[in-house]
């Protein structure tokens, strides 16, 4: 990756990855773009952006054609919760807008990135070690886009020769942007309240288990995916990839080593529970270590002492 085009970058993985690629490659050589402008003194603000509706396939185009992109990470989206509230909007802009994005990165010949997610799986899939290759039929809006959009990436892939490649993410967690209506945003949402309140009430039940990921290894993972030696994957489209798997008693646990006095009740969201129960509880993620070298770093211990860390410096708490 050389010249870097990034959708979606004040979402709450778009935010962290244009900061992590311009370590990487040079704050120059990424551009962000997002249908709204960055706050000042942020850090996507700290090298190019621009505007883009994705749902607008010439403007998304005429952004390729400025930029000259060798590489687009596509990462605008309506997520699981926020997309069950508007099925319409969800498909225009996860459907609309990764066909502008694919039909750009053809005509650029530019490779291609953009994240599946646990939600293409559903009560029909496998449980416990949930295979690469295995049956997809989500009960979710969200989910049908997922698997829509892996489809059309193989398709791209076989019938245009464009380079796209992807992963099914888990829940991400991380402390530098808000999570944007995600079922796996409680366990973000958990550590803000347990340091501010000392307490948290869950929507989602006890017991659920959930794939989750620590943003630091979600962000290696796609620049270890996208410089893999393409002769290696068998599957691009879309790796499993996890850290962990834990239900909210678990991660509870967790930070009341950190916080004894931390309380934790329920008060379950139907709607999203629902969406929780129909993914899988553990996901098997041989196929990336296999073909890329996938490997995290963060289990629940290491990420619960990190976040803790980093949130008491960000809020201002002693």
């Amino acid at each position: 990756m050389k010249n870097i085009l990034v959708t979606g970058a004040l979402g709450q993985l778009g935010s962290e990855l244009v900061t992590h690629l311009r370590e990487i490659y040079g704050t120059d050589n990424v551009l962000a773009t997002d249908i709204r402008n960055p706050q000042e003194g942020t850090k996507v603000a700290e090298g190019p952006f621009e505007l883009l509706d994705v749902t607008d396939g010439n403007g998304f185009m005429q952004a390729a054609r400025k930029w000259k992109p060798d590489t687009i990470i596509h990462l605008a989206a309506l997520l699981s919760a926020t997309a069950e509230k508007n099925p319409m909007l969800a498909w225009n802009i996860n459907m609309g807008g990764l066909i502008g994005g694919l039909e750009a990165a053809r005509e650029a010949h530019a490779s291609f990135f953009t994240p599946s997610s646990i939600g293409a799986f559903g009560p029909s899939t496998p449980k416990v070690m949930t295979p690469q290759d295995t049956i997809q039929r989500p009960r979710t809006i969200y989910g049908v886009t997922k698997v829509s959009g892996e489809l059309l990436c193989d398709y791209y892939h076989l019938k245009f020769g464009v380079d796209t490649r992807g992963v099914r993410f888990p829940g991400l967690i991380g402390y530098v942007t808000a999570p944007g209506g995600g079922t796996t945003d409680y366990a973000v949402d958990i550590f803000y309240d347990a340091i501010r309140k000392k307490s948290y009430t869950s929507y989602i039940a006890e017991g659920t288990f959930m794939d989750m990921m620590y943003m630091p290894d979600a962000l290696k993972a796609v620049v270890d995916l996208m410089e893999a030696d393409p002769g290696r994957l068998l599957h691009r489209n879309a790796f499993n990839i996890t850290a962990m798997s834990f239900d909210p008693e678990l991660v509870a646990a967790e930070i009341r080593k950190h916080i004894p006095e931390f309380k934790m009740g329920y008060e379950v969201d139907p709607v999203r529970q629902a969406i929780a129960d129909s993914w899988p509880n553990s996901i098997d993620c041989t196929a990336a270590i296999e073909e890329w070298g996938f490997k995290p770093t963060y289990d629940l211990e290491g990420m619960t002492s990190d976040m803790l860390v980093q949130l008491r410096k960000k809020l201002i708490v002693t």
